[in-house]
């Protein structure tokens, strides 16, 4: 660590708008600023079409390029392939065959961004990686602890999606978009720059299935057709077939494919015998939640009854809560007001006003 440049900073390149401005800005600070584009796509056939915005399409890289030479700056694309399948592909199919809804950008920052980019960037002397998200990173000089606090922008706030970093990880990360208060501004200056990405739209659901089709693509990941099951009622009386408990999600009403002359909702997802329970929308609310794998990003310990705000989806509104130890690496997260459609496998992240303290993974709801 003791060779590293702490005016190099390793950038990595979407080929959109906000990574090409945070490249940039970086550069009119005066680091010495490095592209690097992550190669995490798969091999796809002749049919495959990319969808627009999106960030693992071969075009994106073409539009990474022209941004980094119009910058002056050095550009590489490396191969992440394995690294994606593995810690992003493989547990995106797994959550959802075990009846949980995952959050994939979630593991691609902690396990690619800033864990493979990191070791990349430091192999290459950076003391720094970089990317466009929209969040603030600050060193507490009273607590000696690097933290992370929401962007200027409430409407783009990334931090939800940033919870799982480590002291060791975020003193070595820049974010220099978080002090801007709209898109608008970033799209500006890439328009003032006359970057090609200046009005590429944001990337949209998951990247790496290009339309959407969760079952189609996890059918063909696991190269089977996924099991039909049944519908049950909360009273455990069976009600009607699914297609397979890859398609639902806690709290879904459309698509459900039943009808039963009233509003129904999935409540539980129940993969060991491969049921989706349905309710009325009152059967879907819940008093708390039990999270694993919780991580804090500059808290040693907490004591029982912290109180916090939590954000239990990405862009939901962050509700008061109380935070207990519940067992090992299990929290427990009691709400001042019942909370809709709490979901086994989201991130249920906690707040303090604009400071984000950590997070972890939603196990079940009570």
């Amino acid at each position: 660590m003791e060779n590293l440049d702490k005016k190099r900073v390793i950038i990595g390149m979407s080929g959109g708008v906000d990574s090409s401005v945070a490249a940039y800005l970086l550069k009119k600070q005066g680091y010495d600023v490095i592209g690097i584009m992550m190669n995490v796509w798969p091999e796809k056939g002749e049919d495959f079409q990319e969808k627009e915005g999106g960030c693992c399409g071969l075009s994106a890289v073409d539009d990474a390029r022209r941004v980094a030479n119009k910058l002056d700056i050095p550009f590489y694309v490396v191969n992440f392939k394995e690294v994606f399948e593995k810690k992003v592909i493989d547990y995106f199919v797994d959550e959802y065959m075990n009846g949980r809804t995952p959050n994939p950008c979630i593991a691609c920052n902690k396990y690619l961004k800033f864990e493979e980019l990191l070791k990349k960037a430091h192999q290459l002397g950076a003391y720094y990686v970089a990317t466009g998200h929209y969040a603030k990173i600050y060193h507490d000089e009273k607590i000696n602890k690097s933290i992370i606090k929401k962007s200027n922008s409430v409407k783009k706030d990334q931090t939800y999606a940033l919870y799982n970093l480590t002291q060791d990880q975020v003193k070595h990360i820049l974010m220099p978009l978080g002090e801007f208060s709209s898109k608008q501004e970033v799209r500006k200056i890439a328009i003032d720059l006359g970057l090609d990405t200046a009005a590429k739209p944001d990337s949209q659901e998951i990247c790496f299935v290009e339309d959407d089709n969760y079952g189609r693509f996890i059918e063909e990941e696991r190269g089977e057709k996924i099991k039909k099951g049944k519908f049950v009622d909360i009273e455990g009386n069976v009600v009607g077939e699914h297609k397979g408990i890859v398609h639902y999600t806690v709290g879904q009403r459309k698509g459900l494919g039943i009808a039963l002359g009233k509003p129904t909702y999935v409540v539980k997802i129940d993969s060991v015998k491969n049921e989706v329970v349905l309710g009325d929308n009152k059967d879907v609310f819940n008093k708390g939640l039990i999270a694993e794998n919780v991580n804090f990003i500059h808290l040693h310990e907490f004591v029982d009854g912290l109180e916090v705000e939590c954000q239990i989806r990405y862009n939901s509104n962050p509700s008061k809560a109380k935070l207990y130890h519940h067992s090992n690496d299990f929290v427990k997260v009691l709400f001042e007001e019942d909370q809709r459609a709490i979901t086994p496998g989201q991130a249920v992240v906690f707040y303090d006003g604009d400071l984000l303290l950590g997070g972890g993974t939603i196990t079940k709801a009570i």
